[in-house]
C-alpha cells in the first residue's frame, strides 16, 4: 500500500510541476536569448558561429522582426530613454567600456540581469549591480513598442499586466 500511495504522489507531483513549468514559459526572446547562451565571442561576429556585443543583440532583435544597426553606437541613438527603475525585459543596457563612450550593448532580460557576448566568456548573462557594470553603465533605452512587448519580450503570464 505505501508503494502505490508513494508512487501516486510522486506521479502526481511530476504532473503538477510539468504544468507549473509550462504555464510560465519563456517568451520568445528568452528563447533566442537562451538558445545563444555560451557562444563565444568574435569580434564582428552576428551569428550563432560567434558574436559581439552589438552582433548578439542584432541578432535577437532580427529573430523578433526588429531590425538593429551592428554598432553598439548607432543602436545607443535608437529607441527611447529610460530610467534603470523602469527597465523592463527587451530594453538595451549600454556601457563606456574603452572610455570612449558607448561601446557595449546588451539586453535587459530582467531581475537586474542583462545577456551580452562579453569578450571573455562569450555570449552570457550578467548583473547590472557587478561593479564593473555600476562603474560603466552609460543608460538604457526601450526599443520595443508595448504592442511589440507584449508579443515578444512579456512572459505569458505577465501579459495582461503591461500597459
Amino acid at each position: 500500500m505505501k508503494k502505490k500511495l508513494a508512487a501516486a504522489v510522486l506521479s502526481f507531483s511530476i504532473i503538477f510541476t510539468l504544468g507549473a513549468a509550462s504555464a510560465s514559459a519563456d517568451s520568445k526572446m528568452d528563447k533566442v536569448i537562451d538558445s545563444a547562451i555560451g557562444t563565444k565571442y568574435v569580434s564582428g561576429g552576428v551569428s550563432t558561429n560567434g558574436f559581439d556585443c552589438s552582433g548578439f543583440t542584432m541578432y535577437v532583435f532580427n529573430k523578433i522582426g526588429i531590425k538593429l544597426p551592428h554598432q553598439s553606437g548607432s543602436q545607443y541613438q535608437m529607441g527611447t530613454a529610460i530610467a534603470k527603475d523602469e527597465m523592463r525585459p527587451g530594453d538595451l543596457v549600454f556601457f563606456n567600456t574603452s572610455g570612449k563612450g558607448v561601446s557595449h550593448v546588451g539586453i535587459y532580460v530582467g531581475e537586474g540581469k542583462f545577456a551580452h557576448a562579453s569578450s571573455s566568456r562569450g555570449v552570457t548573462i550578467s548583473s547590472l549591480s557587478e561593479s564593473y557594470y555600476v562603474n560603466r553603465y552609460v543608460g538604457a533605452k526601450r526599443i520595443m513598442s508595448t504592442d511589440a512587448y507584449k508579443e515578444v519580450a512579456a512572459d505569458s503570464e505577465d501579459n495582461d499586466d503591461v500597459q
